[in-house]
């Protein structure tokens, strides 16, 4: 897959779930406002139709990810992992793979660690990444600040959740601009 930096669009994009899991998950620096954005993403991806792949890191240590987040992924089953990357799990990239998507929206935590080392694999992938920038999070303020930073410096770019929706949309009509607006506000 060829990076190309066009506008991410409904029909080349999944979005990635990452290890929103237990105590860890609570650990997290804002955690309640991070809880709030990604109900908002996952609703969001699912008016939209887009799939998302869901992540726990060994959860049998680390626990299942928060009920918050659970509940809005009923139809789907996590994928468990034991690296830090997405990427170095032969069962999510059988299902990356198998979706034949391009571009990748990012979320969960840490963002200097399981996320910023997903999105390096995904880019030196070929794929075009984007970082959901208010549904990352780590348990300090500064690991956060440099794994964007890092993200960027790997060839992702950062977005926020109402950017993200309206990129998809990219018109203010129809049916999914409607259900969006009514999320967001």
């Amino acid at each position: 897959m060829k990076q190309n930096r066009d506008m991410f669009s409904i029909d080349k994009t999944v979005a990635l779930l990452v290890d929103v899991q237990g105590k860890l998950a609570r650990m997290m620096c804002d955690n309640e406002t991070l809880f709030d954005s990604l109900e908002i993403f996952i609703k969001g991806m699912k008016i939209l139709g887009i799939p998302i792949l869901w992540m726990e890191q060994i959860p049998s240590k680390l626990g299942p990810t928060v009920d918050e987040i659970q509940q809005l992924m009923a139809e789907e089953s996590p994928i468990a992992k034991d690296s830090f990357s997405c990427c170095n799990e032969p069962v999510f990239m059988e299902k990356f793979e198998a979706l034949s998507r391009s571009q990748v929206l990012v979320a969960g935590i840490e963002t200097h660690i399981c996320v910023f080392q997903t999105i390096r694999d995904l880019v030196v992938k070929g794929c075009d990444v984007q970082v959901v920038s208010d549904c990352v999070s780590s348990r300090t303020q500064e690991n956060k600040a440099v794994g964007l930073q890092r993200i960027v410096q790997a060839g992702a770019q950062i977005t926020s959740v109402e950017m993200i929706f309206f990129e998809l949309l990219q018109r203010a009509k129809g049916d999914h601009f409607r259900q969006i607006i009514s999320l967001i506000k």
